[in-house]
């Protein structure tokens, strides 16, 4: 799959010109492949695209929840709190009156990034979910990702991480449910709370 051409396709169809699509292309590749990204990076959002090209049809706004991928992690600091936020504020930015997205489905779906909370609007509910996909990982590739996520927080010594690590954690688990649609519920929700499990022993 290639990424540049999905993203271009995508941009040429709901109203962008070749050189704003090759500028805007180069902004993303940029930001995505920043040192400083260890798992927040162009294959996480290869890997939630392949979840979005399996239940494309489930969805009501494929282009907005698309946009929406390649934007939602746009903005990324390991020290902000603030970053799904400001995601969401430079996706409105790029989008004129000329595009024919929802702009205000656009901001909501990112800014739903942060809480991954259930939402009314369903198509929210499976972007939530192909985001946290990977916590229902094999084993071996679940414990990638979370170092990955350590280097990204390497500025934080472990007795402030690992605490904090494991209260996120911990809220997934409080929750009824992680995942928020009934197919990744089925699928995966046991696999999660398992690896979720691990992890915080493994903190403790």
């Amino acid at each position: 799959m290639n990424l540049k051409e999905i993203y271009s396709e995508l941009l040429s169809n709901i109203g962008f010109s070749a050189n704003e699509i090759q500028q805007n292309w180069n902004d993303l590749e940029k930001s995505y492949s920043a040192k400083s990204r260890h798992y927040h990076n162009l294959t996480h959002l290869k890997e939630m695209i392949v979840s979005f090209e399996i239940y494309r049809d489930q969805l009501q706004k494929p282009n907005e929840i698309l946009f929406s991928i390649f934007y939602h992690d746009f903005i990324y600091s390991a020290s902000k709190k603030d970053n799904e936020l400001k995601s969401a504020e430079y996706a409105l930015a790029i989008l004129t009156k000329n595009h024919t997205l929802n702009k205000q489905l656009v901001f909501d779906i990112i800014c739903a990034t942060q809480q991954h909370q259930h939402n009314s609007i369903e198509d929210i509910n499976w972007l939530i979910d192909f985001d946290l996909k990977i916590l229902a990982k094999d084993w071996n590739d679940y414990k990638i990702y979370f170092e990955q996520i350590r280097k990204e927080y390497r500025i934080y010594p472990d007795f402030l991480y690992k605490p904090g690590r494991a209260k996120a954690l911990k809220h997934f688990l409080e929750n009824e449910f992680i995942f928020q649609t009934d197919e990744f519920r089925g699928l995966y929700e046991e696999k999660a709370r398992a690896n979720i499990e691990k992890e915080i022993l493994l903190l403790t």
